[in-house]
């Protein structure tokens, strides 16, 4: 089955830090574009950021740029992302996935995971 799995969600207090991973199974990082997405209660899920192919810039939405940094490691397979200065509002289920393009809505993306839940709370 091709699928993203999502790890390292937690509770952090404002101004924390995360490191969220996400890790494919089935199939391998090559080629793709990935993106990393959020989702808090009520809402619509959201892209947060993307990266075209290995050799790409990542992209950020304005809300998470100079907070957030996304990585991606092919040896492992592996996409990554750094949260620092973390806010009430980024409080979200995080999922990443995979797509042709980072320009594509996100319906087109596929292999969601089961997404990790980050908490921000003090």
């Amino acid at each position: 089955q091709l699928q993203f799995v999502e790890s390292g969600g937690g509770l952090v207090q404002p101004g924390g830090s995360l490191r969220l991973s996400c890790a494919a199974s089935g199939f391998t990082l090559d080629n793709l574009a990935i993106g990393w997405f959020r989702q808090a209660p009520g809402n619509e899920r959201r892209i947060v950021s993307c990266i075209n192919n290995s050799d790409d810039w990542p992209e950020y939405v304005d809300s998470v740029k100079g907070r957030f940094t996304m990585s991606m490691d092919n040896a492992k397979n592996t996409v990554y992302l750094q949260m620092d200065s973390l806010k009430l509002e980024d409080t979200a289920v995080y999922y990443c996935a995979s797509a042709d393009s980072c320009r594509v809505p996100t319906g087109r993306f596929r292999s969601w995971g089961q997404g990790t839940q980050v908490n921000v709370s003090s």
